[in-house]
């Protein structure tokens, strides 16, 4: 893990008690870009995936702007967060969303049995 990344963790896992978080650290594949020369950080650009209770009843909206409350600090800093990327869900949203992804597996398996 990283600074930011940890950073990132800790205020989550305080804040919002996630059932599921990943943290995905893209940097790397935009260190090329122009609006990154000259940046000395390497931890510029995130992919987050939460599933939290706090999120219940709240859009989409309102569910990233807790998140961006929370990583205010690391969004402003100088050398910062460039680009987060977020998908935030609730526990149930994301066990749907996992059981989806199952059968889904499941019915190409079973495609490729039957033929």
């Amino acid at each position: 893990m990283t600074p930011v990344e940890d950073a990132m963790r800790t205020k989550i896992t305080q804040a919002l008690d996630p059932t599921n978080l990943e943290i995905y650290n893209d940097s790397s594949s935009h260190s090329h870009h122009k609006a990154m020369q000259g940046t000395v950080s390497k931890e510029t650009h995130f992919r987050l995936v939460i599933a939290s209770e706090a999120f219940r009843s709240k859009m989409q909206p309102a569910r990233h702007r807790m998140v961006y409350a929370l990583l205010k600090d690391e969004l402003e800093r100088a050398g910062g967060i460039h680009a987060l990327q977020l998908k935030t869900r609730t526990p149930e949203e994301e066990e749907k969303l996992m059981a989806q992804e199952r059968a889904e597996k499941g019915q190409h398996v079973a495609d490729v049995e039957n033929k």
